[in-house]
């Protein structure tokens, strides 16, 4: 039953020129608007890629997810920054304000004022340290040159590491869809983990 379904699916050729362009759009979309989750579809598309028999699938989808994600972080920030130019505010930058928390956001700004954008690269891996440190650098009047330099590495290095998670699932497993299973539940666990930490220790202080 399994074999059948999978002899129905489109061959590899239609999938990369549907794939490709879909994953770019949804990675965009997700840098810019934070509710889609992005590691999972680099994950995902990781996995997919890993059981293609062309050699450079893994390197197409680690250039467009790169790319995806640092298109919509430029798009973000420079909204964000037209928000603090304006005297009356912008709904984007009300946005990105509702999801930093203000210790997170002052913990954000003291480590950029210390270490500078090295700290963008940080942020970019750690779950739910984008915005932050994003807030940061627009309250702080960071240039969008000098955001945009300190984001490439960041962006780079994320879609590396949420890639490395999809191979990883995508050779545990023979079949490409066991594989994908695993590393969407690899993701998930390491996106939720921080958030599940901060909580149990927010319990404890109390």
């Amino acid at each position: 039953m399994i074999q059948e379904v999978l002899r129905q699916l489109p061959t590899e050729s239609t999938q990369q020129a549907v794939g490709y362009p879909s994953l770019f759009a949804l990675v965009s979309l997700g840098s810019l608007v934070p509710v889609i989750p992005t590691g999972v579809l680099v994950s995902s598309a990781a996995v997919v890629a890993f059981h293609q028999t062309s050699p450079f699938a893994l390197l197409v989808v680690f250039a467009v997810a790169s790319a995806a994600a640092f298109l919509g972080d430029l798009c973000l920030y420079w909204l964000g920054q037209r928000g603090v130019r304006s005297k009356n505010g912008s709904k984007w930058l009300a946005a990105i304000t509702r999801r930093a928390a203000p210790e997170r956001l002052a913990q954000a700004r003291g480590k950029l004022e210390e270490h500078g954008v090295v700290v963008l690269v940080l942020s970019r891996l750690v779950p739910a340290g984008r915005i932050p440190v994003m807030l940061a650098c627009l309250l702080g009047r960071m240039p969008l040159r000098q955001f945009a330099r300190g984001d490439v590495p960041a962006c780079l290095a994320w879609a590396a590491t949420y890639q490395l998670i999809g191979i990883l699932g995508g050779s545990l497993f023979p079949d490409p869809w066991q594989g994908l299973l695993a590393a969407v539940a690899l993701t998930l666990l390491i996106s939720g983990t921080p958030a599940l930490w901060r909580r149990m220790r927010a319990r404890w202080a109390h």
